[in-house]
């Protein structure tokens, strides 16, 4: 429960670079979610290329920390693979929580960035990192050392919790 209680949205990075076995780590987390049917229609594109990481907030307005993480990781939706009709969204949802969870365990920072269902996003992403027409950008999540600490955020509200009824 630790790291699933005290990860935080984290936008400022040091320079210490995350290592290979730590984005295997993250990606082994994330292919590990539940998926409808599984399915597992996903795609991760590891992004570390700087010129790259510089286009991103060109695109997604709310993407200016992306340069300053180590890497971004974009969690894509295959389309060819959603035989359950639609479920790709909440697979993928999944899979980029479990990523959010995996980093706070390793101690490294990131954020869940949303690109689908915002076509504009979806489409220049789509060009920039040449996926095919049937791979969507679903979220992006820059990931690196944390320049920031952030509080543990207490969320639970009971008056959200309904039992048998509303």
């Amino acid at each position: 429960m630790d790291p699933i209680l005290t990860r935080r949205s984290i936008r400022k990075y040091t320079d210490q670079p995350v290592s290979d076995e730590d984005v295997t780590y993250l990606l082994r987390a994330a292919m590990s979610a539940p998926s409808a049917n599984n399915e597992q229609p996903w795609h991760f594109v590891v992004i570390k290329d700087r010129k790259l990481l510089a286009e991103i907030p060109k695109i997604h307005p709310y993407a200016q920390m992306v340069p300053g993480a180590q890497l971004a990781i974009m969690v894509c939706g295959d389309l060819s693979l959603d035989v359950m009709n639609g479920y790709w969204v909440q697979d993928c949802a999944a899979a980029t929580e479990n990523i959010l969870i995996a980093a706070q365990s390793k101690g490294l920072g990131a954020v869940w960035l949303g690109v689908y269902p915002r076509e504009e996003r979806v489409r220049a992403l789509q060009q920039l990192f040449g996926l095919p027409e049937k791979v969507l950008p679903f979220a992006l999540i820059p990931v690196g050392y944390p320049a920031e600490q952030k509080p543990p955020a207490d969320r639970f509200n009971p008056n959200r919790v309904h039992y048998d009824r509303w």
